[in-house]
């Protein structure tokens, strides 16, 4: 019987939190596709190109509110018992409060497995998968953004400009201005020209014109009947280089022990500076661990009866504490100071909270486990 009752409580809990999880999840989701949308409408992207690189960004937010849910789930089943009083059937079935507490912390440890996962392995996985897709996919909407009278940046070091554009892709009076270096450009002047698609590349086809390549020194003009102007060799100005969240967590770890155990300061293999290094490290491998800490408040609802005059105030009070520490584990990585003391004890925060917070539970029942 002690085994269905925990197996049905446990159930609950994960069955609300697959629930809860998939639909917050879903509604960030659509609302960060529709900020993605510049994707197409700016930069010219395919609507598959967007679609895509949405669904990568799937992991990366259901990982950010796994914590969150899981606290609301520990939460709202428990109090759920407590106001039907089906928790009653623990306690004539012999079963202390001390053991129901055990179990949901033990319940916790799989919760803290499904987020490190995500946060080691998966998210920047993902991550990194929707960067690289992005920067190699084509710009196939560049005939729809090409505006009459207007300059267009959709690649980068590289700027558009036309007098006059039908959706056939015929152009009068174009100019091209490239970027090659911070001291040399190349200028292209063209009476007419026609947008083609080859093999998946545009490229624009421009009819009399010259071309003038200029640097600090030098100018180079040259005229021309016809030529053609490919633009396979551009990328997109959302293409940016690789972030610390896209970053191999292995890497990271080994930037932080050369910085902390080697003591090497200046570390040319390292992708980013060791404090944005030390947060991402802090992010994707503390915060799980905060997982326990949320289990023991949510399951220390059981310690005052429904009967208990107070307990709407004290089920208030539990559920405020749960946010304070959802908010402590969001902001310690700013406590991060490159101090290996100072960052061993936010490092090992979760677990002294949890040591804290159940020798508080015994204290209050002067140690008396059959008080709980």
């Amino acid at each position: 019987m002690t085994k269905l009752l925990f197996r049905k409580l446990s159930l609950d809990i994960i069955y609300f939190f697959i629930a809860a999880s998939l639909s917050i999840t879903l509604i960030i989701w659509v609302i960060q596709a529709v900020n993605f949308l510049d994707i197409v409408s700016e930069d010219g992207h395919s609507l598959r190109v967007y679609f895509l690189y949405s669904i990568l960004s799937l992991p990366k937010i259901f990982s950010r509110i796994l914590i969150f849910v899981f606290f609301i789930s520990c939460f709202y089943i428990i109090n759920k018992y407590e106001e039907n009083n089906e928790i009653l059937v623990f306690w004539t079935n012999g079963i202390k409060k001390i053991s129901v507490i055990n179990f949901v912390l033990k319940l916790s440890i799989l919760f803290i497995i499904m987020q490190l996962f995500l946060s080691l392995y998966l998210v920047p996985l993902t991550q990194n998968l929707s960067r690289i897709y992005l920067k190699n996919s084509n710009v196939d909407f560049l005939p729809s953004l090409i505006t009459e009278k207007k300059f267009i940046n959709v690649f980068k070091n590289l700027t558009i400009f036309t007098d006059s554009y039908d959706q056939n892709g015929n152009i009068k009076k174009i100019y091209i201005n490239e970027k090659i270096d911070n001291n040399s450009s190349k200028i292209i002047v063209a009476e007419s020209g026609k947008i083609q698609k080859i093999e998946d590349k545009f490229l624009i086809k421009l009819f009399n014109g010259s071309i003038i390549n200029s640097n600090e020194n030098n100018f180079y003009n040259m005229n021309f009947k016809e030529t053609e102007y490919d633009l396979s060799n551009f990328s997109t100005k959302t293409v940016t280089i690789q972030k610390v969240q896209q970053e191999k967590t292995l890497k990271l770890f080994n930037c932080v022990y050369d910085f902390y155990i080697k003591q090497k300061k200046n570390n040319k293999v390292c992708p980013r500076k060791i404090n944005s290094i030390t947060e991402e490290i802090y992010k994707r491998v503390v915060i799980p661990f905060y997982i326990l800490i949320l289990s023991l408040i949510s399951s220390s609802l059981l310690i005052k009866p429904k009967s208990n005059k107070y307990f709407k105030y004290y089920k208030s009070f539990i559920f405020l504490t749960g946010f304070l520490f959802i908010i402590i584990s969001q902001i310690g990585s700013k406590f991060v100071i490159q101090n290996l003391i100072n960052d061993l004890l936010i490092l090992f925060a979760p677990i002294i909270f949890v040591v804290i917070f159940y020798l508080t539970i015994l204290f209050k029942t002067n140690f008396k486990l059959k008080y709980l």
